[in-house]
């Protein structure tokens, strides 16, 4: 067994163990820092996969951000875990019948499952020669190049859908001072300021 597929198989079993370890762990925080464990192996895999760029993308997004934020926000809520075990115990009925069908899905799936013509050419040579050109600048050349106008597109529906998201929660409160810029600049100062003739020894 060379190195490779020595480092294969401990990221995958990580990765398993790891990913179970998300969905059984009681505490959340500890469920999240599986997930972070589980982040971590499967970019492992990418690099083996020799796709680094994917690799570096799922460390930096996904570890440096999307589970860091879920981290603080479960340290930082006052989460009752007995109310929470109870929530759980009651609906584990639920949601083992629900797991039970997908897996029968799944199963039925992988039992019809049938290659396509040309698919093992294809599998050969997903990726352009990395002697010649290196994988992100293979990506590059695909996303700003050959599909230039549908990733755009996707940053306007993303763009579009986190207005929406700040339009439907946004909610003005009566009772909140806010500062308003034009009524600011449009003031009159003889009618903003008022002078007091205070005399010597009466206060105001």
């Amino acid at each position: 067994m060379s190195v490779a597929d020595f480092a294969f198989y401990a990221f995958a079993v990580v990765a398993v163990i790891a990913g179970l370890l998300v969905v059984t762990a009681k505490n959340p925080v500890h469920s999240v820092l599986w997930l972070i464990l589980t982040f971590l192996s499967s970019a492992g895999l990418f690099v083996l996969l020799g796709a680094e760029f994917l690799a570096m993308l799922l460390m930096i997004v996904y570890v440096g951000a999307v589970a860091v934020l879920f981290l603080f926000v479960v340290m930082m809520l006052d989460i009752d875990f007995a109310a929470l075990k109870a929530e759980m115990v009651r609906y584990f009925p639920l949601a083992a019948l629900v797991g039970l069908v997908i897996l029968m899905q799944l199963t039925l799936l992988y039992g019809a499952w049938t290659s396509a013509e040309g698919s093992a050419a294809l599998h050969m040579a997903p990726a352009p020669d990395a002697a010649q050109v290196d994988n992100a600048r293979a990506l590059g050349m695909i996303l700003f190049d050959q599909y230039f106008i549908l990733f755009q597109v996707a940053g306007l529906i993303l763009l579009v859908a986190m207005i929406g998201a700040i339009v439907l929660t946004l909610r003005h409160r009566t009772d909140v001072k806010r500062q308003n810029v034009l009524h600011q600049m449009w003031r009159d100062p003889a009618k903003a300021m008022e002078l007091k003739d205070v005399k010597p020894g009466q206060g105001l």
